[in-house]
């Protein structure tokens, strides 16, 4: 059985272009495939906060020592690390918002973060424990970023997602969008072959 991990992170939930594409993706990846499971989270819906010193204090803590906001953080963390690690393949919906990723999917990545579960520090530096899964990260972008320094992005979803240890990445990009109709139906027919492809 293959589980998959879908998450969008557009603030315009499933309408945005970033989650149509996922949603492709995860319905061509799915198709005809029997006993795969599909976890969906939907962050503009199902909000991860942000870290708070509090929070994170919580995630070090024995249960007995936590107050009730550290282990209600804790345990949502607890089951967002879970989702992850069941999951073979993740795919993502990630916008690009003012060079970056979405603040909610900042949240989802620090929540995470958890030394000891999803990495260790080693002698000879961090290791990634969440491994043998592939990510497919559907990015969608306003403007043209792609290879360019602008593309913030990018670097900083691989680095994370290897941090952890999952480094069999692949994105596939749909740029332009806001860049008339044309150009915006171009993109996205470009993305959803791509998927076709991909997934075939």
């Amino acid at each position: 059985m293959t589980n998959v991990l879908h998450i969008n992170s557009s603030l315009f939930g499933s309408q945005g272009e970033s989650s149509q594409l996922a949603e492709h993706f995860v319905e061509k990846l799915t198709a005809g495939q029997k006993g795969t499971h599909v976890k969906t989270r939907m962050l503009a819906e199902e909000i991860v906060p942000h870290l708070t010193a509090e929070t994170f204090q919580g995630f070090m803590l024995e249960e007995k020592e936590r107050n009730d906001h550290q282990k209600s953080m804790t345990a949502l963390s607890d089951a967002l690390v879970e989702e992850v690690r069941e999951a073979d393949v993740l795919v993502p919906g990630v916008p690009l918002y003012n060079f970056t990723m979405p603040s909610t999917l900042k949240s989802w990545f620090d929540y995470i973060a958890r030394a000891g579960i999803t990495f260790r520090y080693t002698e000879n530096g961090p290791v990634g424990l969440m491994e043998n899964k592939k990510a497919y990260i559907l990015a969608t972008r306003g403007g043209l970023y792609q290879g360019t320094e602008m593309d913030t992005q990018t670097p900083l979803i691989r680095h994370f997602l290897a941090f952890i240890g999952i480094t069999d990445v692949e994105f596939i990009y749909a740029e332009g969008l806001s860049m008339g109709d044309e150009a915006k139906k171009a993109a996205l027919l470009t993305a959803t072959h791509q998927i076709d492809q991909l997934v075939a």
